[in-house]
């Protein structure tokens, strides 16, 4: 079949999935998988393969980078610790654990190293999607741990396959040092290409423009970094999470609107159609297992998936304890969860399609031509430990997370009420100042001033900035909502506010700043509408930001 017609199929399965999924409140996953298993069974599907650059760089880089975009980095910095610890330290001892497991049925070390490599990260999207019903905190930790494991296991991967199929020596020393040079340089491309975004955002003023912009930027990040030989991943992460930070101070409220809705469309067709190429590639990995008997590989993919779930198991109920009982810290003992809590996180190891590209990647033969022995074992226990997560821990994880009794983040409902209040109190003082240069009438002032004190003390919704439809009051109005912009992002800068709560009361600030333009194009009849912003900055902040 052609690629076009492939991606169309593909796109009809997601819908056709989906949609009863939700309806049915079915784990979206587990039911994408089955209906591209479904589709592979058939002989247009039967011989396709996906090959694992398409994931590496079409699927890998957008949505990791809108995972980063999009996650609490003040939370990432208050469990940086415990993050790390999942995302670097766990990943190796999972590799050493099914490594250990693997030669003991018959791989060699290098092959059984490359299997632990390929099996140990756990999936960004998968997680995400299995992790929903989480509080805050524990969301946050999953995400972040799932965007910089990746890094470490295709750094571990690309090391033990340098040794399996070039023959190349391996040495603690070099590994180490490879590894420092991953992170080190993924960081640091990352942080150049934010950098060099926030100065072009700052010099664009074409919606169009900024989106195309958003678009290219997981692509542009990743490329330099893997074309030096550094973190792709890591470089990606720290781009977006940089650009979380700096973002809201430098895109106008309409390029945000228009960006935030096409990534959000965009990496929900992404997702959901890589599990369904999951599904797809699944029917043929099985069937194509060749070095051994098919016991032989089921026991095989079993052990694996059970010493996969059982060293996350242990690791979470071992660790935090060894360091609690060396780090007495006041700020640590508040971060402390009980057993039972901690269980949905020690649950949500879910592996997913970076394992499978992984798996895939891995050479048929070595450098002098050979055919490299247990490669289809390989792949088959990859994309089986990828099933038995998905399907085991996916849809037990809703009642997981009710058995350990965890409810909605409190504190995130105060932030945003405190949030209501500030950004409030701050256009009541800017407001005199504001409607003396915009020359406001003194009545239409009043309104503006009547409408702010409600908001202020009521904690209200945005009041509708185009019921009054008088100019000089909607050009108030929108001077105004730079400062009620200003003052979330310092309070987000503060941490007195989450990166959650920040976007969740910027969507509202921007909806009501492009209500206010539209309403302007319509009183002063403009063409075309002018960008968001309307006080000499397109941006929409207020003088002096």
């Amino acid at each position: 079949m052609y690629g076009l017609e492939v991606t169309v199929v593909v796109l009809a399965v997601v819908v056709a999935v989906t949609w009863p999924a939700r309806r049915l409140r079915w784990n979206e996953p587990v039911m994408l998988v089955a209906g591209g298993c479904l589709l592979g069974l058939t002989p247009d599907f039967r011989t396709l393969v996906l090959p694992p650059e398409v994931v590496l760089l079409l699927f890998l880089p957008p949505l990791l980078y809108w995972e980063s975009l999009t996650t609490s980095l003040r939370e990432i910095r208050t469990n940086v610790r415990g993050i790390m610890l999942l995302g670097t330290g766990l990943v190796l001892a999972t590799a050493a654990a099914v490594a250990a497991v693997g030669h003991a049925l018959g791989l060699s070390w290098p092959l059984a190293l490359v299997l632990g490599a390929v099996v140990a990260p756990t999936d960004a999207i998968a997680v995400a999607a299995v992790a929903r019903a989480l509080p805050r905190r524990m969301r946050t930790i999953l995400r972040a741990e799932s965007l910089i494991n990746d890094g470490t296991a295709l750094a571990l991967y690309a090391v033990v396959v340098g040794v399996v199929v070039e023959g190349q020596v391996f040495s603690w020393w070099g590994t180490v040092a490879r590894f420092l040079l991953a992170y080190a340089g993924g960081v640091a491309i990352g942080a150049a290409c934010a950098a060099v975004v926030v100065v072009v955002r700052t010099r664009l003023h074409d919606r169009a423009v900024e989106s195309a912009l958003s678009v290219l930027t997981p692509f542009a990040t990743y490329l330099p970094a893997e074309a030096v030989g550094v973190s792709g991943v890591l470089s990606v992460v720290t781009c977006g999470l940089v650009l979380s930070q700096l973002g809201p101070k430098v895109i106008s409220a309409g390029a945000r609107v228009q960006v935030v809705g096409f990534w959000e469309v965009s990496t929900f067709i992404l997702n959901s159609a890589l599990f369904v190429l999951v599904g797809i590639q699944t029917p043929a990995v099985l069937s194509a297992v060749s070095s051994v008997s098919l016991g032989h590989a089921v026991v095989t993919a079993l052990l694996v998936s059970g010493v996969v779930i059982a060293t996350r198991l242990l690791w979470l109920y071992s660790v935090p304890y060894l360091i609690r009982a060396v780090d007495r810290r006041e700020v640590q003992r508040s971060l402390r969860s009980g057993a039972r809590q901690r269980f949905p996180v020690a649950w949500s190891g879910v592996r997913g399609a970076v394992s499978l590209a992984a798996a895939l990647a891995v050479p048929a033969t070595t450098v002098e031509g050979r055919p490299l022995e247990g490669r289809s074992l390989l792949v088959f226990t990859a994309v089986s430990v990828i099933l038995v997560t998905l399907v085991l821990q996916g849809t037990t994880m809703p009642a997981v997370i009710r058995w350990a009794g965890l409810r909605g983040d409190p504190a995130e409902s105060a932030e945003e009420r405190l949030a209501y209040r500030r950004i409030a109190a701050a256009a009541l003082e800017a407001l005199p100042d504001q409607a003396g240069r915009l020359s406001t009438p003194a009545e239409t002032a009043d309104a503006v001033l009547s409408e702010l004190r409600q908001y202020a003390l009521e904690d209200a919704q945005a009041p509708d900035a185009t019921g009054r439809g008088v100019q000089a009051g909607l050009e108030l109005r929108r001077a105004l909502i730079g400062v009620k912009r200003g003052a979330l992002i310092r309070l987000r800068d503060e941490r007195s506010i989450d990166d959650i709560v920040l976007r969740r009361l910027q969507t509202l600030l921007d909806s009501e700043e492009i209500r206010i333009e539209l309403a302007l194009h319509a009183v002063t009849d403009r063409s075309p509408v002018p960008p968001a912003g309307g006080t000499g900055d397109p941006r929409g902040r207020a003088p002096g930001e």
